[in-house]
């Protein structure tokens, strides 16, 4: 299972291209065993924690989880020999929660809480790995072997599919794995490189690169992205700008994808597309811009694609004009 794990095909979304003048590529990371780009640091984390001997044969791998990075964990951990029990936030997408059920040997759903209370579901999965001597908590957002698998893999994927000719890296960010492993492969590669974080409203991390500070403006109903927090992993990112899009701004995105160019997306995959947008515009004509399609839409499909949950959260869809406007 382990050797299916990235070398995930560019993609060029042929409307967003037009739309800038020149190339919006993204990698299919939903063809990831797991189905999503958590699959690569998932990989990495168990096979370094292996190697190091803190991750024994037919030990328990602990996780905390919005639902991406555990089902990985548990699609390659179990084909590796391994137990897999994830501690994931209620709330979070049914369609999430039924994958997570189907492939871990068991799921603990936790109250919905602040990050400093001990009962978060971040903090449940690290005392249950401490309580258990067979257990061995992952820990994707400090743990730095989610840098490693893009550095050594994703980054250098992107240098040689696109033959050296990328001039722009756009990046959603949780972890921070993802942007800060590519960031510095491609930018080690080319300097002239330019690196955009995109974030949804109501996370922090775009007020913190632009000042430094952790602030949040309203709120989003995408999952597994954006923080409040730095982490290690997003500690070592190299971001020239950052930039927030409303959940508006999102799915009337992925209408006009799905119209356009016949693609469904989930709504990490979204804002990606959204920042390789604004990329390109800012950047001028003649950019090769290249994100990811970071999972599939079903996983989000019971709410990004059901009318009635949009209407409950008075979620109004863009048309064209407005939507490009909201993007530059």
């Amino acid at each position: 299972m382990e050797k299916l794990v990235g070398q995930t095909p560019l993609l060029e979304i042929k409307s967003l291209s037009r739309l800038i003048g020149g190339s919006v590529l993204a990698k299919c990371e939903f063809m990831n065993p797991g189905g999503s780009i958590k699959d690569r640091a998932a990989l990495q984390m168990i096979l370094d924690a292996a190697e190091s001997g803190l991750l024994r044969p037919r030990n328990w791998i602990v996780e905390g989880t919005a639902g991406n990075t555990g089902i990985g964990l548990s699609v390659i951990g179990k084909s590796l020999g391994y137990r897999v029990h994830l501690f994931m936030p209620k709330g979070q997408s049914l369609d999430k929660q039924n994958d997570l059920s189907f492939y871990a040997d068991k799921l603990s759903l936790v109250d919905p809480c602040p990050f400093s209370s001990d009962e978060h579901f971040y903090h449940q999965a690290r005392i249950y790995s401490e309580k258990h001597s067979n257990a061995w908590w992952a820990n994707q957002f400090e743990n730095l072997s989610n840098f490693k698998a893009h550095f050594e893999n994703t980054g250098p994927e992107i240098w040689k599919q696109t033959s050296k000719r990328i001039t722009c890296f756009v990046s959603v960010a949780g972890t921070g794995g993802t942007i800060s492993g590519c960031s510095n492969y491609l930018k080690n590669q080319n300097a002239k490189i330019k690196v955009f974080l995109v974030d949804p409203k109501g996370s922090g991390l775009c007020s913190y690169v632009q000042s430094g500070e952790f602030k949040s403006e309203g709120g989003s109903i995408t999952e597994g992205i954006g923080i409040m927090r730095l982490t290690e992993n997003f500690k070592k990112a190299k971001i020239d700008k950052a930039v927030s899009f409303s959940d508006s701004a999102i799915l009337s995105l992925m209408r006009y994808v799905e119209r356009e160019d016949g693609i469904k997306l989930g709504g990490s995959s979204a804002l990606n597309l959204l920042g390789a947008v604004y990329a390109g515009k800012k950047m001028g004509l003649g950019q090769t811009v290249v994100t990811f399609l970071c999972d599939g839409a079903k996983r989000s499909a019971a709410r990004f694609y059901n009318e009635d949950y949009l209407k409950e959260k008075s979620i109004e869809l863009l048309d064209f004009e407005e939507l490009v406007s909201a993007i530059v």
